[in-house]
């Protein structure tokens, strides 16, 4: 399980324009820029799509938190 401050920097870090959301596209850019994942705009949808329980396109720091602690 996973701490819920370090989940919420991490989810901070990825969500770079700081609307409280990931998009896709703030998905696959963090993803490379951790180096090796280089990702395609319809994976990166998908993984939003996996843990987007409202179904907005968009992953709330809830969403990711679920996800995380499981």
């Amino acid at each position: 399980m996973a701490d819920i401050e370090e989940a919420r920097k991490a989810f901070e870090r990825i969500d770079v324009d700081g609307d409280g959301f990931i998009t896709a596209a703030e998905f696959k850019t963090a993803l490379a820029q951790g180096g090796d994942w280089n990702v395609t705009e319809a994976v990166a949808e998908a993984v939003i799509a996996a843990q987007d329980s409202n179904h907005d396109k968009l992953l709330s720091f809830d969403e990711f938190w679920a996800h995380l602690s499981k």
